[in-house]
């Protein structure tokens, strides 16, 4: 059961002062059946006068806080130690079908359908579109087994697509980044959650980080790893499996999740209004390391 610490650091710096900053963030990761938080710390700069905490609709663990003194820098960093035991699912196991699945989300009155029917739906950064919809008719017709049909989306997404981090902004939409053919792995979790939906499947987006191996004989560098996201679907008989379309695998156990979501705007690691600051520019660094128990 491996264990890992993780410093995510935030800085916004702006041409002009800031007299007034609303800010939530996404950072502490989740108690889930698959992991746990075992300890989790925010730093703001300035200090706000009051960092208060709750759990979001989706279940996230969220931070807000408010600035009313005049400042051009805004510092966050988030220390997290989380332990990670993936759900041990063999991919040779028979699943229900895309068709026996989507009829269960539509019409069962059981709770776990009823809870994954909200991630059935277009929302604000997943917009069904005709080619991807197209798409998902090829690689996820009714009569194919679920686990199936979206490993072999996986591997489409992951061949047909380039992993880009110039090619992309957080607005660019899914057809946008079809058209492109690269981006980010955010696009590349749209466009997952996009194809699933449009079959009648529940999809959810899932933001966190993954453990990066450095090239053999180099060490691992400081506040070079980022931020990940990937993907969620729910499977009858097994519930929430994620997959890692940018990788092309079944998420695991070097995969950990802060917050889920329909899509990147409900789980944006920080967001907020500010009043005034005029131009800025935005500066992240994130560390995943093994660490000890």
């Amino acid at each position: 059961m491996p264990v890992y610490s993780i410093e995510h650091t935030t800085t916004y710096r702006y041409g002009e002062p800031v007299s007034l900053s609303h800010q939530v963030a996404h950072l502490e990761p989740l108690t889930s059946e698959s992991q746990e938080c075992l300890h989790f710390a925010l730093e703001v700069w300035p200090r706000p006068l009051e960092l208060a905490v709750r759990t979001d609709y989706f279940g996230n663990r969220i931070h807000y806080f408010t600035l009313t003194e005049p400042h051009r820098q805004l510092h966050l960093a988030a220390t997290s130690k989380v332990t990670v035991t993936p759900l041990a699912v063999p991919l040779n196991r028979p699943t229900a079908t895309v068709g026996q699945t989507a009829t269960w989300l539509r019409d069962s009155a059981d709770a776990a359908a009823h809870q994954a029917r909200q991630y059935l739906y277009p929302s604000p950064y997943a917009a069904i579109t005709p080619t991807v919809a197209d798409m998902a008719r090829n690689l996820l017709p009714p009569g194919r087994p679920i686990v199936d049909g979206v490993m072999e989306m996986c591997a489409k997404i992951n061949r047909q697509f380039v992993f880009d981090p110039t090619a992309t902004t957080p607005a660019t939409t899914v057809g946008e980044f079809f058209q492109l053919g690269r981006g980010v792995c955010q696009d590349f979790a749209h466009l997952a959650v996009v194809a699933l939906r449009s079959a009648g499947l529940a999809a959810r987006y899932v933001s966190g980080y993954l453990l990066t191996q450095p090239p053999p004989g180099q060490r691992r560098l400081v506040g070079t790893d980022a931020s990940h996201a990937w993907v969620g679907v729910y499977v009858p008989g097994v519930g929430w499996l994620d997959f890692d379309p940018t990788n092309d695998c079944l998420c695991g156990d070097r995969h950990i999740s802060v917050a889920r979501g329909r899509d990147f705007g409900d789980v944006s690691p920080v967001r907020g209004t500010v009043t005034g600051g005029g131009r800025h520019t935005l500066s992240l660094g994130v560390t995943v390391s093994p660490a000890g128990p």
